[in-house]
């Protein structure tokens, strides 16, 4: 059966294997002993991908990093492209 890592996204350090493939788990980390998110692979490499180049058809910027998780899981595991993707401006009023 084929396995999937996960990391840490509190300490980024440690990784998981589990034979299970969900967009993320909860639990406390071995490691930095936090009760932390533990993100698939694949949409964490998606998301830090983007942080070094972001992509020009997203502003990438103004979205939290909540947000920006959701949006490399879609890509990575829903198949998605970022044509599916729209950031609305909040004008104030």
């Amino acid at each position: 059966m084929p396995t999937v890592t996960y990391r840490c996204t509190n300490c980024l350090d440690h990784t998981l294997t589990r034979e299970y493939d969900v967009s993320h788990f909860s639990i406390r980390c071995p490691n930095c002993g936090e009760f932390a998110r533990f993100v698939h692979g694949g949409v964490l490499e998606q998301y830090e991908a983007f942080e070094e180049s972001p992509p020009a058809e997203l502003d990438w910027g103004r979205l939290g990093r909540m947000e920006k998780l959701v949006v490399a899981e879609k890509l990575v595991r829903q198949g998605k492209t970022l044509d599916d993707f729209e950031v609305e401006v909040d004008d104030g009023a």
